[in-house]
């Protein structure tokens, strides 16, 4: 099973695109004629993760960049680590 959202709209903001495997869960922010790295940055600062905070799979944090120019994927990073609940 595959589930994919864009748009998809949260407490603190909305996430452009999500994809939820058995496994992984892989949170995509896109960004056009800016940097992955703003991107990413958004997916923290936004706290878009908190939405799978109890969740036990595998969560993939993408931020990706498009030229407008080029119309192609610019640039892309990727954060792979399980998402924690902060413990009290």
């Amino acid at each position: 099973m595959i589930l994919i959202r864009f748009r998809f709209f949260t407490r603190p903001g909305r996430i452009d695109c999500t994809v939820e495997t058995r496994q992984f869960i892989y949170l995509f922010e896109f960004k056009r004629d800016d940097s992955a790295e703003k991107a990413l940055r958004q997916i923290e600062d936004m706290h878009y993760a908190d939405t799978y905070a109890a969740d036990k799979r595998k969560l993939l944090k993408i931020g990706a960049s498009f030229s407008s120019e080029t119309r192609q994927l610019d640039q892309w990073e990727v954060e792979d680590r399980k998402y924690h609940l902060p413990i009290p």
